[in-house]
């Protein structure tokens, strides 16, 4: 790193990095190496990982695991800052980008909503629910009571799909209209519903679902 700059570095040579050293047969990059073939090499399954998942390779001791842990979460930290900018969003791929840093690694499925002033600019992004691998409540008395509270013009739900499958499920549908419905009432423009994946994303509005 210090010869060539971090950016010449490979996944694996900056958690060798991190890690510090490897064991008496292997090397750092060589575990590390192992680390990220077991995920795939796929740097957002690393964000999802636990101390039980690291511990179990060969020369990962709670010192070397949790040192990656607090890398990893001060990366997401750093993501959750990026959220904090509340920008202006006019489109389904600016809300993905404004989600993606809070959803992308997340293990169980979740709902949040974002609330909207006139302009299209963020008022706030707020938790509705969370659950289990499979699905995930969100109550519309919720949701609503959250966008009067702020006063909120535009709303836009979204939740994740955990394992990748984007397409929305005959619930995910019903709600949808349902919290269109209570919106139409009280005069808040249900913007979009977007699942969100690993790398992309289903907006119901782009599909003509709203």
């Amino acid at each position: 790193m210090l010869n060539k700059g971090k950016n010449a570095l490979s996944n694996a040579e900056l958690i060798a990095i991190l890690l510090g050293s490897g064991s008496r047969n292997e090397s750092a990059v060589s575990l590390a190496q192992r680390i990220l073939a077991s995920i795939g090499n796929d740097l957002n399954e690393l964000g999802k990982i636990d101390l039980k998942f690291l511990t179990v390779f060969k020369g990962m001791g709670e010192a070397k695991s949790l040192n990656l842990l607090a890398a990893l979460e001060l990366g997401r930290r750093r993501k959750d800052s990026i959220v904090a900018a509340k920008p202006v969003i006019n489109s389904s791929q600016s809300a993905f980008e404004y989600l993606f840093p809070v959803m992308a690694d997340l293990p169980t499925e979740e709902f949040w909503i974002i609330l909207l002033s006139q302009s299209n600019k963020v008022i706030n992004m707020i938790q509705i629910s969370t659950g289990g691998i499979a699905g995930t409540i969100a109550d519309p008395r919720i949701i609503l009571r959250e966008a009067l509270q702020y006063r909120a013009v535009g709303l836009i739900l979204c939740h994740n799909h955990p394992s990748g499958n984007l397409k929305p499920s005959e619930m995910d549908i019903r709600l949808t209209i349902k919290i269109k419905s209570a919106c139409e009432l009280l005069d808040v423009r249900l913007q979009d519903h977007l699942i969100v994946g690993d790398k992309s994303y289903y907006s119901f509005a782009d599909e003509g679902q709203l």
